[in-house]
C-alpha cells in the first residue's frame, strides 16, 4: 500500500497490460507467441505477471519446457484463485529479480536510487520496472547503460499507451537526469568467494 501508483502501473504496463482483466493466463499472448516460436521468430513471452511470480518463486527448474510451463499455468491459476490481483502484484513487487542480488521492489530503489520505494518518482519507478524482463542487460550499472534509458523510455511510452500517464508526464519523465547510487562492491577478493 506505501508502493507509489506510478511503480504498480509502469509494471502493469510493461509486463502485463491485462493483468487486472485475465485469471492467471494471457491466452492472446500464449497463442502469440507459440505462433512467433514456430514461424522461427525471436523466443519471446507470453507469461502474466501471475505466471512470472510462479515462476520466479515457486518453480526452481529454469528450463523452457512444455512440462515446466503446463506447471507454471497451472499454478498460476492456482494462484488466481487464493490470492487477490492486489496480492499478487504485491508478490510479484516483493519477489521480482532487479538485478544480480536485488529483489524486490524496496530493495531495487534502495540499490538503484538510494531511496525507499514509497519515495520513487515517475521517472525512477518507470526505469525499475523495466529491469524485470533482463535485468542484466537494462541494468544502468551494466556494460550498456543506455540501453536502461531506452528501457526506461519503453515503458513510459507504454504507460502513455494505457492511459496511465499524459504525453507531458512521459516527456517531462523522460527528460528527467537520473541519480544513480555508486555501485558498491563488497567483496574484497571475488576470486576466492565461494
Amino acid at each position: 500500500k506505501d508502493i507509489p501508483d506510478y511503480v504498480k502501473k509502469a509494471t502493469i504496463s510493461i509486463e502485463d497490460k491485462n493483468f487486472y482483466r485475465h485469471h492467471g493466463l494471457d491466452t492472446v499472448g500464449i497463442l502469440r507467441a507459440a505462433f512467433n516460436t514456430l514461424r522461427g521468430k525471436r523466443l519471446e513471452g507470453g507469461s502474466t505477471l501471475t505466471q512470472q511470480l510462479v515462476k520466479n518463486s515457486l518453480l526452481s527448474d529454469p528450463s523452457r519446457t512444455i512440462s515446466r510451463k503446463v506447471k507454471e499455468a497451472i499454478l498460476a491459476l492456482v494462484t488466481e484463485f487464493y490470492y487477490t490481483k492486489d496480492q499478487i502484484l504485491e508478490l510479484y513487487l516483493n519477489h521480482a529479480p532487479y538485478g544480480g542480488t536485488v529483489y524486490g521492489i524496496e530493495t531495487a530503489a534502495q540499490t538503484y536510487f538510494g531511496k525507499s520505494a514509497k519515495d520513487l518518482d515517475l521517472a525512477q519507478s518507470a526505469l525499475l520496472a523495466g529491469l524485470p524482463q533482463s535485468p542484466t542487460k537494462y541494468s544502468p550499472f551494466g556494460a550498456n547503460p543506455e540501453l536502461a534509458i531506452n528501457r526506461q523510455a519503453e515503458v513510459l511510452r507504454r504507460m502513455q499507451e494505457d492511459g496511465y500517464i499524459t504525453k507531458d508526464q512521459a516527456a517531462l519523465a523522460k527528460s528527467e537526469k537520473l541519480i544513480f547510487e555508486k555501485k558498491n562492491i563488497s567483496i574484497n577478493a571475488p576470486h576466492f568467494s565461494l
